[in-house]
């Protein structure tokens, strides 16, 4: 079996595979202070509740876009897994080019995102992955990524509305079709998300423009799903791409 873990800014996800097959999944708060003991005995908590030992466990593979907690997390793979966890960087075999000014710049996420597009859905593709920012990713169909784009995520936008404004209120994202509304929620809530779709279409249509190709595009990321039912801009929506980025990059490095 395989342990794959995707640390990002707001969570902190884990999956287990068992040949290709996913069979357990597992999400956690990213948190600075966190000790090695303290995601030791969460990790073993999920394996116990996935009917996994640990010694089944063949491997565990990581991306973090977060590097403060690496230490710690690292820390409890070793002493709770007993296995040394492979880190996705530049210097493994990614299977696809990197097309970037600097490679060390391109955050973990956003390679992992774009393998697991380029092995299950081909080339010209632009994958969005809806996070705590929402990023814009290009790979050609000879497997070339070529970067992309990045912007504030929903989440961020919402917090941003209510904490630089005196009177508004903390809202719940949610889908809300009316942009005249006539209190004060629901014209936040209007403006937010109506506005937050209008932005990623018009980066879809301006990406298409760019490149000058029909790009498939595919979305990934927690708020992902709640963007996808609500335009006809995005043609996928898969929540376990990041997983199978993860598990082709350790099928190519194994």
């Amino acid at each position: 079996m395989l342990l794959v873990a995707d640390i990002g800014n707001t969570n902190i996800t884990f999956a287990i595979y068992e040949n290709e097959e996913i069979t357990a999944t597992y999400r956690l708060t990213t948190w600075f202070k966190r000790t090695g003991d303290e995601y030791g005995f969460m990790i073993t908590h999920f394996l116990n509740s996935a009917d996994v030992r640990k010694e089944d466990v063949e491997d565990v593979i990581v991306a973090s876009v977060v590097p403060k907690i690496m230490h710690s997390f690292i820390n409890s793979i070793r002493r709770y897994i007993g296995k040394e966890p492979i880190i996705v960087s530049k210097d493994l075999n990614l299977g696809i080019k990197i097309d970037y000014d600097n490679p060390q710049e391109v955050g973990a996420d956003r390679i992992v995102d774009a393998i697991g597009a380029y092995y299950h859905y081909g080339g010209d593709l632009l994958v969005i992955d809806f996070g705590t920012a929402t990023t814009f990713e290009y790979i050609s169909s000879d497997g070339t990524y070529h970067g992309g784009s990045i912007m504030p995520g929903l989440e961020i936008s919402s917090e941003a509305l209510t904490s630089k404004t005196a009177k508004l209120p903390e809202i719940a994202i949610k889908p809300i079709d009316t942009l005249v509304n006539k209190d004060t929620i629901s014209a936040m809530q209007a403006g937010l998300f109506l506005g937050y779709i209008g932005s990623v279409e018009y980066l879809i249509k301006r990406f298409k423009e760019e490149i000058q190709k029909d790009l498939k595009v595919i979305a990934t990321g927690g708020l992902g799903r709640i963007i996808s039912e609500n335009t006809d801009s995005i043609d996928i929506y898969d929540a376990k791409l990041t997983f199978k980025g993860l598990k082709k990059i350790y099928d190519l490095n194994r």
